[in-house]
């Protein structure tokens, strides 16, 4: 393929390239390119803000080039301090493995396994000797660090910062040298350290890998960036009915952006859709993707059913409990939605109890409450619940 198209692919959603002309260069010398992209495992998931850099690697990988998907297993004991006002506390090396146990089968699902080389970077960072660690520090200036925002930050406002932590874009850095990365890519809040990786690499007398950086998405709430600790995200392995509704409450501005970075989609085909046709489209499309086109066809069945049918309330009282998880017949007795517990297993053998419009059959059945349930008992009874 032409370097002028491949460009034009290549740009399509980045935030920022860093510098163009250099790509162009690469590009020109006809060869695949290795494109590297770290994670470290500090969570068991991924959620929908992670898949934005994850679909930029699959254009990569359409163009014919080498992804290099990079596991933190070392880094992630670390903490990386990007965006945080505080002192992230580090994972534990079991609680690093078992998060990594879920990651590859999460990836997967957008990257072709077989274009993908899997490392981790404890094979070279552990390897490092002290020595070692104190030559590359001295390859960095604190002035340099204390350019970061979240450094600067927390210097003025006289907050701690702990010495592992200038370590740690010195270590991602490191990871592009061992590498020979020709490309980085990663989220907005990674451009100081991928630039780090940079300067590492002319200082090791390698050919600078160029930085792709791709925009933060927004979570739920249209506001804050996408996390589970805010309670705002949509989790890749989460069941289709939830994925389905969690996308069909975000706002007609929010779903927009959406379509720009998590649909192979032209903009210019929803322009004269009714916004809640165009982000069924979207719901479905993002569905499927993670299941199937039937999965997604149920969800939306589901999502008709009772949001659109007009078989729930436009106003439901939401209940906050202190419980993170509880089996179906708990929850339906604590909220009071029943009366005892041979109510409860009534109602739910007799197909009469939901949860997100999803029939619940199984009285053993456990709901997570960390994100928000509306919870149906028969064709009158409606409540949220989430976890206080």
């Amino acid at each position: 393929m032409q370097v002028e198209k491949q460009l034009e692919i290549i740009k399509r959603g980045c935030s920022e390239l860093i510098p163009e002309e250099e790509l162009v260069k690469k590009l020109e010398k006809g060869k695949p390119l290795k494109i590297k992209w770290g994670a470290d495992p500090s969570a068991p998931d991924i959620h929908l803000g992670h898949t934005v850099v994850l679909n930029k690697l699959r254009d990569f990988q359409e163009l014919g080039h080498e992804i290099v998907f990079l596991i933190g297993d070392f880094t992630a004991r670390i903490g990386d301090p990007s965006g945080k006002s505080a002192t992230r506390k580090p994972l534990s090396k079991e609680e690093v493995k078992a998060n990594s146990k879920t990651y590859q089968d999460q990836v997967f699902k957008i990257l072709d396994k077989k274009k993908t080389k899997v490392v981790y970077n404890s094979k070279w960072l552990s390897a490092l000797k002290i020595e070692d660690v104190i030559s590359l520090a001295a390859k960095y200036t604190v002035a340099r660090m204390l350019e970061r925002d979240d450094f600067m930050n927390r210097f003025k406002k006289e907050k701690p910062i702990l010495i592992h932590e200038f370590l740690y874009p010195l270590l991602q850095g490191y990871d592009s040298v061992v590498l020979k990365a020709d490309v980085e890519v990663g989220g907005t809040d990674q451009k100081f350290n991928m630039l780090v990786g940079r300067e590492l690499q002319r200082e090791y007398k390698e050919c600078p890998q160029v930085i792709i950086t791709m925009p933060i998405l927004e979570g739920t709430d249209g506001v804050q960036k996408m996390s589970k600790s805010l309670n705002n995200y949509i989790g890749v392995t989460e069941p289709p009915s939830e994925i389905f509704g969690k996308i069909m409450s975000i706002s007609d501005e929010l779903m927009h952006k959406y379509y720009k970075l998590l649909a192979d989609k032209d903009l210019d085909e929803i322009k004269n859709m009714h916004p809640k046709e165009a982000k069924k489209q979207l719901a479905a499309i993002i569905t499927a993707r993670f299941y199937s086109k039937q999965a997604a066809l149920e969800a939306e069945a589901g999502f008709e059913s009772i949001f659109a049918k007009g078989n729930m309330p436009e106003e439901i009282k939401l209940i906050k409990i202190p419980d993170k998880k509880l089996t179906i017949i708990q929850l339906l007795v604590k909220i009071n939605m029943v009366e005892s517990f041979a109510e409860a297993k009534r109602l739910i053998k007799q197909g009469g109890v939901r949860v997100n419009g999803e029939g619940i059959n199984d009285e053993k059945h456990e709901i997570d409450l960390t994100n928000e349930k509306v919870i149906n008992v028969g064709k009158r009874k409606f409540l949220k619940v989430i976890c206080e």
